[in-house]
């Protein structure tokens, strides 16, 4: 009997705590899905010599044909032109001592 009391307790403990974080949530504005008026905008990606230099680290050429989508890449987030795992992962030398 005293264990389904502790269990029983717990249980109203725990929903009682989700159903209070529950009435926090803050959802922004009244409609999350639209984007705010004078929200800024990129309208150019200045993408220079540099920038095609880091993104294509540890590639040779000839570049595969493959990586022609850099061309159309903009300011968002793309996890090929950035560092990721080192070690024996690092087979594009990211992460070795230049």
């Amino acid at each position: 009997m005293k264990i389904k009391l502790v269990f029983l307790s717990s249980v109203l403990l725990v929903s009682g705590a989700v159903s209070a974080l529950s009435d926090d949530v803050f959802i922004a504005g009244v409609n999350p899905d639209v984007r705010p008026q004078y929200a800024p905008v990129i309208t150019k990606v200045a993408k220079d010599g540099k920038w095609y230099a880091t993104a294509l680290t540890g590639v040779v050429k000839p570049y595969p044909y493959s990586l022609r989508f850099l061309e159309d890449q903009g300011n968002w987030f793309t996890p090929f032109i950035r560092p990721g795992m080192s070690g024996p992962y690092d087979i594009r030398g990211w992460h070795s001592k230049k």
